[in-house]
């Protein structure tokens, strides 16, 4: 009865593994099984077949590797959330170096965050558990020395285009300063205290401007900020 209840409350999180590695695609699968309130709706060896199975199963939670032959990782990332169904899925991206140019192509894409390989497995679970329930799951150091690192880069195939301050000319004042702050890595509660708003309103403001821009993941949001100039690199929080 207990159990019955809990499941009614907590659902699983319903996740999809892509790998091109077999052993790898395999191990993390078996974990995700052995895991309280997990469940592997699918196992993808190519971005192609991970198009596929997301739309087929709609997972909560898609975990992706970067590097596979035919479509890519970021490809598939980007089609997944373009063609996916209302809620999307959160993308969990599995790589093997933090500072890597995949990665923040990756964060273009709407990737919800990134875990290394060689993490461990309650490093894993933890990580799956946290896009699921909403985080973005960026380092904020990381993040920055991704972004200062690629930012000057031209924009790539996948993820959101910016041209200047122009692409952010239907933002309200609010709406940019907002955004503004979300770049530097600030949280809602950080940015709630800096503007003396409610992190309710900080999250409404951020949500309508990340519509108005076409933007799936708060991530997307920091690039955004950083592609268009509203930030700077070297103008992060500490």
């Amino acid at each position: 009865m207990t159990d019955s209840a809990e499941k009614t409350t907590s659902p699983d999180i319903r996740v999809l593994v892509v790998d091109d590695q077999i052993l790898i695609r395999a191990g993390v699968a078996a974990l995700l099984r052995a895991a309280p309130g997990m469940t592997v709706v699918a196992e993808a060896a190519d971005g192609e077949e991970a198009v596929a199975l997301a739309a087929a199963h709609r997972p909560d939670v898609v975990l992706m590797d970067i590097r596979m032959p035919g479509l890519s990782g970021i490809a598939a990332t980007e089609r997944i959330l373009r063609e996916a169904a209302d809620p999307p899925p959160r993308v969990l991206v599995l790589t093997t170096f933090d500072l890597d140019e995949y990665v923040y192509a990756a964060l273009r894409a709407g990737a919800a965050g990134f875990l290394l390989k060689d993490a461990g497995p309650q490093r894993l679970l933890a990580a799956v558990t946290a896009v699921a329930g909403g985080d973005t799951l960026f380092a904020p150091s990381v993040t920055r020395r991704l972004i200062e690192a690629f930012t000057r880069q031209p924009p790539g195939p996948a993820g959101p285009t910016t041209d200047g301050p122009g692409a952010l000319e239907g933002l309200t004042g609010r709406e940019t300063e907002v955004l503004r702050l979300t770049g530097r890595g600030l949280s809602n509660g950080e940015i709630a205290g800096e503007l003396v708003i409610s992190e309710a309103t900080v999250k409404t403001h951020l949500n309508r401007a990340m519509a108005k821009l076409g933007l799936c993941s708060r991530a997307q949001a920091v690039v955004v900020a950083y592609e268009s100039g509203l930030v700077t690199p070297g103008s992060a929080a500490g």
